[in-house]
């Protein structure tokens, strides 16, 4: 799922902040991870060595901060078992038989509800 997530994985990060988004494919909505603020931000390298460890530390930071947003996303995400669909919770369902998109629920009749509305109040994050 992990993977799933990280090839849908929209790069909003900047010089300042890393932040990452995914969209839902069954009903378009966005979703963006918490924004990290880079541990450089408007400091400016001082010499070509310095800008060298700023790169390096940006490029470690970014990937962590990526990792990051992947393990969030997993609470907000579903991947669709028969369409293979990247779903936000709204729209996976929690079937009888097998849970899937809302597409797949109405094209095979099956009935169920939303992830959102199964879980907690103290875990539902919007």
């Amino acid at each position: 799922m992990k993977q799933i997530i990280s090839s849908h994985l929209i790069d909003y990060s900047d010089d300042e902040r890393f932040c990452f988004a995914l969209h839902c494919q069954e009903c378009g909505s966005e979703w963006k991870s918490t924004p990290i603020r880079f541990s450089k931000a408007g400091v400016p390298p001082l010499s070509e060595a310095k800008r060298v460890i700023t790169e390096t530390l940006y490029q470690r930071e970014h990937a962590q901060a990526k990792t990051r947003a992947i393990n969030e996303a997993v609470l907000h995400f579903n991947s669709c078992p028969l369409c293979g669909k990247l779903v936000c919770n709204y729209c996976f369902v929690i079937c009888d038989d097998l849970d899937m998109c809302r597409t797949c629920a109405v094209r095979l009749q099956e009935t169920g509800e939303s992830v959102m509305d199964s879980l907690p109040d103290q875990i539902c994050i919007n």
